[in-house]
């Protein structure tokens, strides 16, 4: 077996024990360089990565090596390199990164020139260039949202239609509704797009209902090719509106339109919800996110430390994550508030700084 065989074989192993959040988050881009007498080298992207190996997985590592090999191992040493393409599947040295003032700086995120065009795209459409699919972080809380989302991007008005999303306030719901939208712009970026909330919506509608413009907002809504409306269940109890979404939906079901919806509560518990809308929105996919656990939570200070380029003791990371439990929004926050403060005190950040920082 080569080097890259073994490795693969590892990493199955630990994609079945692990969660998809914690698998990706730790053993992404990461590989064997070299096997000697017993002596492993393994390279990591990142010194974070390369000290929760040694401290979280290092005798896992070791006996799935050994089983795999069916040699002893007597010791994994990991180095931060970085792994070239997969037809040479060898690792190669990567510069360590420069410090800032007091800090230890992540490599920067790159941006491929595709990537770039899908953004200006999706820009034109009121969409976040960071609500993508590659910048959510997957866990047990929104996996099957996740899942569902990815299958409407790649098969809109055929997989789950309407695909409805719902969970507590801050926990992705949005995230998910745009990254649908710029998947299917990288395919199409003629597609006519509608990210609206439903207030939006709504406001729109008794607008042009005043104005006499009802044609133009019928035929604005009901001609998208993609239909995307946050925090459906505030058109409950609004009867004209309702009428009108009815219409639009039909419209839009019937001609094989993809229509993705995303609500605080499941829509059997919308008080106020007409039956006939409440029976459409069942008809497709629902998919529930909720609180993200530790794992998850870690992964995802991780992955905005990578972000913005700055990187924190993994110390630190624990003590954000076990300190911020709520939502995503908010963990986000404590976290641009301890990088805020410690850079414009132009200190390290310790535990005692960061709970002084979490608790003001």
């Amino acid at each position: 077996m080569t080097n890259h065989e073994i490795w693969q074989a590892v990493l199955a192993e630990f994609e079945l024990a692990l969660s998809k959040a914690n698998f990706t988050t730790w053993f992404r881009n990461t590989g064997i360089s070299e096997i000697t007498d017993g002596h492993v080298t393994v390279c990591v992207p990142n010194t974070f990565t390369k000290s929760w190996l040694e401290k979280k997985y290092n005798s896992e590592l070791v006996k799935n090596i050994e089983r795999i090999t069916s040699k002893p191992i007597k010791r994994i040493e990991y180095t931060v390199k970085n792994i070239k393409t997969l037809e040479e599947k060898e690792c190669s040295f990567q510069k360590a990164p420069e410090p800032t003032k007091m800090f230890t700086q992540y490599p920067p995120r790159q941006t491929s020139g595709q990537q770039q065009i899908t953004t200006d795209i999706g820009t034109k459409f009121g969409l976040n260039s960071k609500y993508t699919f590659q910048h959510f972080i997957v866990g047990k809380n929104n996996e099957l949202a996740h899942a569902a989302s990815q299958a409407v991007a790649s098969r809109p008005g055929e997989a789950y239609n309407p695909l409805f999303v719902y969970g507590g306030v801050g926990l992705g719901k949005t995230h998910l509704l745009q990254a649908i939208a710029h998947e299917m712009l990288k395919g199409n970026p003629n597609l006519k797009v509608l990210y609206v909330s439903s207030e939006k919506f709504t406001n729109e509608f008794v607008s042009a209902v005043k104005e006499g413009r009802t044609k133009e907002f019928k035929e604005r809504y009901r001609n998208a090719d993609l239909l995307l409306i946050d925090d459906i269940q505030f058109i409950a109890g609004k009867e004209q509106t309702q009428e009108e979404f009815f219409h639009t939906f039909n419209e839009l079901h019937q001609r094989g339109k993809q229509v993705v919806l995303t609500s605080d509560r499941p829509p059997k518990a919308i008080p106020a919800l007409e039956d006939r809308l409440r029976s459409r929105f069942e008809w497709g996919m629902i998919a529930d996110v909720s609180s993200a656990d530790l794992e998850t939570r870690t992964a995802i200070l991780q992955s905005k430390c990578q972000e913005k380029n700055f990187s924190i003791g993994e110390d630190i990371i624990d003590l954000i994550a076990t300190t911020v439990q709520s939502n995503i929004r908010e963990l986000e926050g404590a976290l641009n508030k301890v990088i805020a403060y410690h850079q414009l005190k132009n200190i390290e950040p310790s535990k005692e700084s960061v709970r002084a920082t979490l608790s003001s």
